[in-house]
């Protein structure tokens, strides 16, 4: 063995340390901004819900700054782009947008307007699902069964295209398990819709009959 220090060790180590101090600050960058991109997102579709849509777009306007400067500074830190945590704060971006443009009645957004993969895209529209039930049962509530139904019909719709995706796990970030989550929020509206407007039929034949029994 010998004491001397390998020539030029000492550099390969700095430039090694260094390259892992970069790694390590873009990911406490993209935590922090992919968080806030989230409540952004959370904050847009609780205004999409109360028909503030105005707020909801400058939200997701916001969050959109946020991710396209995030996306940019990570194209040398694929690493930390494909790490999961910016698909998923993507995710949210994506479901909030088609959330917004279904609800509002707007033009879809696509995934290259979005800056998104596919399968986040495709997953984000399964996750809007959901939120297209809630709205749903509210316009239920408000007695607006027309409404209700032509966001049913749009449900059906990206269960009707979510189904015919049929690539592995690896490819689409699980979005097997995300259609299986769709076509029970499907089945469950559908049914909830269903008995809302049985529920009407009879109500309005019961008042039929109270006035023919009036006039009688």
């Amino acid at each position: 063995m010998t004491d001397k220090t390998p020539r030029g060790l000492q550099e390969i180590g700095e430039a090694a340390i260094g390259r892992l101090e970069a790694v390590n600050t873009a990911r406490e960058r993209a935590l922090a901004e992919t968080r806030q991109v989230v409540r952004l997102c959370a904050n847009a579709i609780r205004a999409i819900h109360r028909a503030e849509f105005d707020t909801a777009r400058e939200l997701l306007s916001q969050a959109q700054t946020i991710l396209d400067a995030l996306i940019d500074e990570l194209k040398t830190q694929p690493k930390i782009y494909w790490s999961g945590y910016v698909q998923d704060s993507q995710k949210e971006f994506a479901e909030a947008w088609i959330t917004l443009a279904i609800i509002e009645g707007t033009e879809l957004p696509d995934p290259d307007s979005l800056r998104v993969d596919d399968a986040v895209f495709l997953n984000g529209l399964a996750e809007a699902a959901g939120e297209l039930r809630r709205h749903t049962l509210d316009t239920i509530r408000n007695g607006d069964l027309s409404r209700a139904e032509r966001t049913l019909s749009m449900m059906d719709d990206i269960y009707g295209l979510l189904v015919t995706v049929d690539y592995p796990d690896a490819v689409t970030s699980g979005l097997r398990r995300s259609t299986d989550m769709v076509r029970g929020v499907l089945e469950r509206t559908r049914g909830d819709l269903t008995m809302s407007r049985q529920q009407r039929e009879l109500t309005e034949a019961l008042e039929r009959a109270e006035s023919v029994l009036k006039q009688s």
